[in-house]
This record gives structure tokens, C-alpha cells and sequence, in this order.
């Protein structure tokens, strides 16, 4: 599909970090558009100063008469009066994930999947790319800090970066020239059968892969290169024999640095600022994917090395004597697990409180065990309810459940209103908020309540 022959666009679920950047890049090219979302956010906020109508509220007499395109997500409920008002006047309809792809086939496009690091991998790689000689287009899944923004746009680029993201199979609707797959964990069991099912999934979007491109996979996943295709294939890990690979890595001051080793050179003096092994994992990814891409050897060192993170990726809040406050998005028990256990090793002799909101009833119930044990790595618990999303509640499935199976003994279950009151009564040393429903919203209570206690 030619968007560029469209000219009037309207978004259900605006304010959503995917929708919002294919809004953004709508909008600059020209064409109006206008949206709705049930909650307004900061993101929103930003699309409606950049020319974006917003409402919040389910008014079917809203939806332009003139719209030539409804993008929509699997989120939007199937009897929101907009979406039921929208089919039955048979308006054009297209998914957010067909809208990307078909945006990212009139380019060579770069695209990073995995059940988690792909947002920070697809972010880093962009910050590479776009201010070096190739230059891009990125559509991010979260808020780059170097730029505040989920877009980056250089329509003079022949390179775009996508996050290609598993859930709904949204993936299988990118045709990449380069593909990265960081990670295949079991995950969305409410979408696929089982965790096989997945990982053939992940096969899938290998074999979407264009003809003379290329795969660039973590060492160790097996993800099978299609028959009769030329596609060049490129593993990657901190350590081992993989054809991308850290050497000389050493830790000081809290942060790593390492030499990176390509099929062809040795860049040496890479130190990315985010700290935390799993983040040197990413870094590796990142310029792997760059260097395939032509990126030179000072370029990617500077992208590394710049790169200030992406919002709600192990994101440093406050940092002062006597209080470290980190908030990070990790939903699933590795997420967490790779969070809790890179603060433990920087700060080994210090206590760690973590505030959790599970994301999913589905995704509680099939990892409780995991969730359990990764929580308590914490010397403290908060936990929150269970954030729905999209999902019905499941009998017996509930945050206290969880609590349960937890072993740390300082813990204790919470509203996000008796947990601000259970902080501002405690002296957290190094505090955490954990999770991918609307625990975002309290990031700037927390941050007011502790500014309060300096003062």
C-alpha cells in the first residue's frame, strides 16, 4: 500500500508507543491526523502540541467522515462503540502492524525482535544510524532519551529500524533486509499455543527475511535459516566464539567497558553508559547489526558510548547518597531477574526494594513460578494488583496468589496509593518500580515524595 496517497488518518488507541510514532510519522509527512485513546498521558499530550486532535472519550460522532484509514491495535476492545461504529460504516481498516509494514517495504529496513532487549537494541542501533553517514528512520518502542521521542525521521535515509514486536504475530508483517532476534523465552501463552509455537514463530519472521540479507541472532537460539534463500547468518554474545563477540570486557566505576570483535576488525573502546551485563548483551547487538549495515568503526563507538537510554529501561531517577531510584518495564520473569540481579551486582552490600505491578492475568498465571522466584531476589516486596490490559480477570489468578509464593518475608501487597504511604513511612535504599501497566504513573509521585524528604 502507497501511504503516501492517503491523506486523512484516525488512530484507535493513539497514545500507545507504537501507534504513536506511526502517528507522528504520518503527521510529518503531511497528512491529518486524529485519534482516540481512554487515558490521556504525557505521549499524548506531546502528539496533541504537535497538531494531533485527541479525545478521551468513546464518541463514534468524533471519527472524521472523511478518514481514508482506521489504524487500530489487538488492544482496542471488540465493543468500543468507536470500533463497532467504524465497521459498521465500513471504513478502510488496517492494523498497526500492517501499517508498519507497509511504511518499512519501501526501504531497506533493520528489525529487532525478541521477547525482551529489543527496545533498547532497536534504539541504540537507530542512535548508530541516525546521526552517522547512513542515517534512518526508527520506529521505536519506547521514548529514546537522546532524543525524547519514539520517531526518528530521515526520509533521505535508504535505512529504516523497526521494533518487530511477537505479540499477535505483529512481526510477521515486516519483510526486513536485516533481522535481529535477541530472545525467544516462553511468552505470550495467551496468543500462542505453547512455548514451541512461539519459537516457530520467531522461524517465521527469519524467513521473511529479503533475499541477500542478513540474520544476526544471539548465540545459542536456534532459529533455522529458510531453504534456497541467500541470507547471510551472524551469531552474537558477551563471551565464546560467536562471530560478534566482547573481548577485554572489564567493569569499573560501575561501568563495563570491552573491545568488540566483527567477522572482519576489532573496534576497540566501547563503554556504554547503561550499566548492567545484559545492557553490554545489547550494545553487541546493536553495533553487529550497525557494522552489517556499514556503519565505520568510530561510528558505532560513538553511538555506544552516547547512547543515554531509552524511558522505563533500567532508568536511573534519582541518584544520590542514600537513595537510588531505578525504574524499569520488566514484566516477565527474565526481564526481572536480568534488572534485579544487574543491581545486585553493581551495589552488592546495599538492600533493594522493588514495587511490581503484574501485567497480565494470563501472563501471571503461566509464570507465577518464575515471578515468584525473581521477586525474591528483593529484600523488599511491593506488590501491586494485576493490570489487566486488554484481558478479563481468571479465577483465582490474582496478585495475592503471587505474594504467597514469594519467600522474601518483607513483603506486602498494596494499592499504588498505600504503597506511596508505605514509602514515604520507610527509608528505601535502592528502590525499583517494576512492570508495564500504568506503574508509569507513579515514577513522578515517587519522584515528588523522596524530593520532599531531601528538602
Amino acid at each position: 500500500m502507497n501511504t503516501s496517497t492517503l491523506k486523512t488518518f484516525y488512530f484507535l488507541g493513539i497514545g500507545g508507543i507504537g501507534m504513536s510514532a506511526l502517528a507522528r510519522y504520518l503527521h510529518l509527512a503531511g497528512s491529518r491526523v486524529s485519534g482516540y485513546d481512554k487515558t490521556p498521558t504525557p505521549l499524548t499530550a506531546a502528539l496533541e502540541a504537535e497538531g494531533m486532535d485527541i479525545h478521551y472519550n468513546d464518541r463514534p460522532d468524533l471519527v472524521p467522515e472523511d478518514t481514508d484509514l482506521v489504524v487500530y491495535t489487538p488492544a482496542v476492545p471488540a465493543d468500543l462503540g468507536e470500533f463497532l461504529h467504524i465497521v459498521r460504516k465500513g471504513y478502510k481498516m488496517m492494523k498497526r502492524a500492517e501499517l508498519l509494514g507497509a511504511i518499512t517495504s519501501e526501504k531497506s529496513t533493520l528489525a529487532v525482535a525478541g521477547t525482551h532487549g529489543k527496545t533498547t537494541v532497536t534504539t541504540m542501533l537507530s542512535h548508530i544510524l541516525f546521526p552517522g553517514s547512513k542515517g534512518c528512520t526508527s520506529f521505536l518502542g519506547g521514548i529514546a532519551k537522546n532524543y525524547d521521542s519514539n520517531l526518528l525521521l530521515n526520509p533521505a535515509s535508504q535505512f529504516m529500524v523497526a521494533e518487530a514486536d511477537e505479540f499477535d504475530r505483529s512481526f510477521l508483517r515486516l519483510f526486513p533486509w536485516l533481522a535481529v532476534i535477541t530472545s525467544t523465552d516462553a511468552d505470550h501463552l495467551d496468543i500462542y499455543r505453547d512455548h514451541q509455537q512461539l519459537k516457530e514463530s520467531f522461524a517465521l519472521f527469519a524467513a521473511n527475511i529479503k533475499e541477500n540479507g542478513f540474520l544476526v541472532v544471539k548465540h545459542g537460539l536456534e532459529i533455522p535459516l529458510p531453504e534456497g534463500r541467500n541470507i547471510s547468518a551472524y551469531s552474537y554474545s558477551v563471551t565464546g566464539s560467536s562471530d560478534f563477540r566482547a573481548e577485554n570486557l572489564r567493569l569499573s566505576e560501575g561501568i563495563y567497558r570491552f573491545d568488540l570483535k566483527t567477522p572482519g576488525e576489532k573496534i576497540k573502546g566501547l563503554m556504554p553508559s547503561l550499566p548492567g551485563m545484559f545492557n553490554v548483551e545489547n550494545s553487541i547487538a546493536a553495533a553487529a547489526a550497525a557494522w552489517l549495515a556499514g556503519s565505520s568503526a568510530d561510528e558505532i563507538i560513538k553511538g555506544i558510548n552516547t547512547f543515554e537510554g531509552v524511558k522505563r529501561r533500567f532508568d536511573f531517577r534519582i541518584n544520590r547518597p542514600g537513595l537510588l531510584y531505578i525504574d524499569d518495564y520488566a514484566h516477565h520473569p527474565e526481564e526481572l531477574k536480568a534488572c534485579i540481579g544487574s543491581v545486585r551486582a553493581l551495589y552488592p552490600e546495599r538492600k533493594i526494594t522493588g514495587i511490581f505491578q503484574p501485567h497480565l492475568y494470563t501472563r501471571t498465571r503461566d509464570f507465577a513460578t518464575g515471578f515468584s522466584e525473581s521477586l525474591s531476589m528483593l529484600d523488599k516486596v511491593i506488590l501491586l494488583d494485576i493490570y489487566p490490559a486488554r484481558e478479563l480477570p481468571i479465577e483465582g489468578v490474582t496478585s495475592a496468589m503471587l505474594l504467597k509464593m514469594i519467600k522474601t518475608t518483607d513483603k506486602h501487597l498494596c494499592t499504588k496509593n498505600e504503597a506511596l504511604h508505605l514509602l514515604e513511612h520507610s527509608k528505601p535504599d535502592i528502590l525499583l518500580t517494576l512492570g508495564a501497566g500504568d506503574i508509569d504513573q507513579m515514577v513522578p509521585q515517587i519522584e515528588q515524595l523522596f524530593s520532599k524528604k531531601e528538602a
